[in-house]
């Protein structure tokens, strides 16, 4: 295969290349405007590109159309002829164990509980001071700013089912409504947080092979506003709270998570998923979307023994050696088996779905550091969520920190 040859298919894979009358409409690989080609089913075809009008042979604008031609049509005399076919479209279905299903839901609160409980166990209580009143214990916060965040409803109408859970003995205390409020701004909750999200994924460690990877933002009451000087005017927009996750593809569970400034590029959140998630998994293959396509993430994913699936974009070269170029061509030449791994990476999206539809897509906090822990308690109740339903699927039997320490796990 030429070099022209070799540009022309991934012109073809890459870019749109559409016909015109009789002519065909050809992209610019650099992005630069478009070229005509003419004359495919005669002899001699021409384009319009300098290339061809500088050396009169075919460029790769030419054999960009071929293989277009060769995917969607047949050569019948000479001429081109669109090939039609009718096919019967069925819909795709998935079985359903409608049973555990059915005994899920309607055991999921009750459940929730007492995993949560179990979670907390885990947290080491930091050293009580001598003086001044007598605080919560952390096991208390955070079952109950997790447990408030489950249930959807505001603080004051949530106590209802705090008391109910002290009655259960899930809690040793029942805190004020405002004293949630007030230990979500507290950062030291957060790395608490991010342990008992790990923490919780372990019971499917022996499930998930597969991640995904994106990101998505979770709306705020607060306003983001600026003078837009090419209308004269100050525009706003609501601001958010902007989430990176990785999960697993088959049961949606959440491995690993970084939030980061509203405007963080998703590109250098990947290699912290990665390197998170393998400490505790055996990951086979990683999809992303082409807003995660560089040579550090591809390396990042190979450093674990692991295959990227990561989507190109079209102003992307394989010229840059290495496991970046090997990745590259597999997209370009080998279209068909990349997708069939690819389409795993609308699980991520899937993921997403089910926290804002079954949480909210907006976080209530004021401040900073309320609206990241909030968002990371939305996060766990998804995680606690699915393992309810594999409890019931799959006949697992969760036991949380299981050979360590919850000191060292959690910290003081």
């Amino acid at each position: 295969m030429s070099g022209r040859e070799q540009r022309g298919l991934e012109i073809a894979a890459r870019c749109k290349v559409v016909r015109r009358g009789q002519g065909w409409s050809v992209p610019s690989q650099s992005g630069q405007g478009k070229y005509t080609v003419t004359g495919i089913g005669a002899q001699m075809p021409r384009c319009t590109c300098p290339d061809f009008e500088l050396r009169g042979e075919p460029c790769k604008h030419i054999y960009a159309v071929k293989v277009v031609i060769q995917r969607e049509f047949d050569f019948v005399d000479g001429t081109v002829t669109e090939t039609v076919s009718i096919t019967k479209t069925v819909k795709r279905t998935y079985p359903q164990n409608w049973p555990a299903y059915n005994t899920a839901q309607t055991t999921e609160k009750d459940r929730f509980q007492i995993l949560l409980r179990d979670l907390c166990r885990g947290i080491a209580e930091p050293e009580t001071p001598r003086r001044g009143r007598p605080r919560l214990p952390l096991t208390a916060i955070v079952f109950s700013s997790v447990f408030k965040v489950y249930s959807t409803v505001s603080a004051r109408r949530f106590m209802s089912d705090l008391r109910a859970a002290h009655e259960r003995g899930y809690l040793t205390r029942v805190p004020h409504y405002n004293s949630i409020f007030n230990y979500l701004e507290d950062a030291r909750l957060t790395p608490v947080l991010r342990a008992m999200i790990t923490e919780s994924s372990l019971p499917l460690k022996a499930v998930e092979v597969d991640f995904a990877v994106d990101s998505s933002g979770f709306t705020t009451s607060r306003f983001h506003r600026w003078f837009d000087h090419k209308y004269g005017e100050v525009r706003q927009e609501h601001d958010w709270v902007k989430v990176h996750l990785m999960c697993g593809v088959k049961t949606n569970v959440v491995t690993a998570i970084e939030i980061a400034e509203r405007n963080a590029a998703d590109t250098k959140m990947l290699p912290a998923l990665v390197d998170t998630t393998a400490k505790n998994f055996a990951i086979a293959e990683v999809s992303a979307d082409k807003g995660y396509a560089s040579a550090r993430n591809v390396e990042a994913v190979a450093k674990v023994s692991a295959t990227p699936f990561i989507a190109f974009r079209t102003s992307d070269t394989g010229w840059s050696g290495g496991l970046w170029e090997k990745a590259f061509g597999y997209f370009t030449y080998r279209r068909a088996d990349f997708l069939a791994h690819y389409h795993k990476r609308s699980n991520v999206e899937s993921t997403f779905s089910m926290i804002k539809r079954k949480f909210g897509d907006f976080v209530r906090s004021k401040t900073d550091t309320a609206m990241v822990n909030e968002a990371l308690c939305k996060v766990l109740c998804h995680n606690l969520v699915v393992i309810i339903h594999e409890i019931h699927e799959l006949g697992i039997d969760p036991v949380f920190w299981a050979g360590s320490s919850p000191a060292q796990e959690m910290g003081a």
